[in-house]
């Protein structure tokens, strides 16, 4: 399919960006410096299912802090960093909703980081508040470590779509 194989220019120049640029591009996809140091050290990519893989070899290895900060460059569900394009673009399922919708999204979120000291992270693209909303409810009963693998594949899943965003880009 088409969109298994990136323009080749894209992977290429990705893969041959120099050091300092390439960890700046890596920290955009993933705010953790672990996560993007191990990808770049995965080059050069023959095509995007290795630079996929290399994401996910990199995440199921980060330690608790590294997660830290891999959630560190999260906005809030409900609440999207504003001017923030990316954070708007995924979050686009909380435009327009019903307020008491927000509410109860703000009031479960603000539980859901007592219990758990960090965001409710999720992959947003393509999910209703409502959804989002369902599916931090369905998570807050887990236990730590139960959610803490629930985040690696959640940020997993968000670093592969903010991947395919970056190749699929006309070079």
């Amino acid at each position: 399919s088409p969109s298994a194989r990136p323009s080749p220019s894209a992977l290429a120049a990705l893969s041959a960006t120099g050091a300092a640029e390439l960890g700046e591009i890596l920290l955009e996809v993933c705010s953790s410096p672990a996560w993007a140091a191990a990808v770049a050290a995965s080059r050069p990519w023959r095509d995007r299912e290795e630079l996929l893989t290399a994401n996910a070899k990199a995440m199921a290895e980060l330690s608790a802090d590294d997660l830290r900060d891999a959630m560190a460059g999260h906005a809030r569900i409900g609440t999207p960093k504003p001017g923030d394009a990316v954070s708007e673009r995924e979050q686009a399922g909380v435009r327009g909703v019903d307020p008491s919708v927000l509410d109860e999204l703000r009031t479960a979120n603000a539980a859901y980081e007592a219990k758990f000291g960090h965001v409710f992270l999720i992959c947003a693209t393509g999910r209703t508040a409502d959804g989002m909303l369902a599916a931090l409810r369905e998570r807050y009963p887990n236990d730590a470590a139960t959610e803490a693998e629930t985040v690696r594949g959640e940020l997993r899943r968000i670093n592969e779509i903010r991947i395919n965003q970056l190749l699929d880009v006309p070079q």
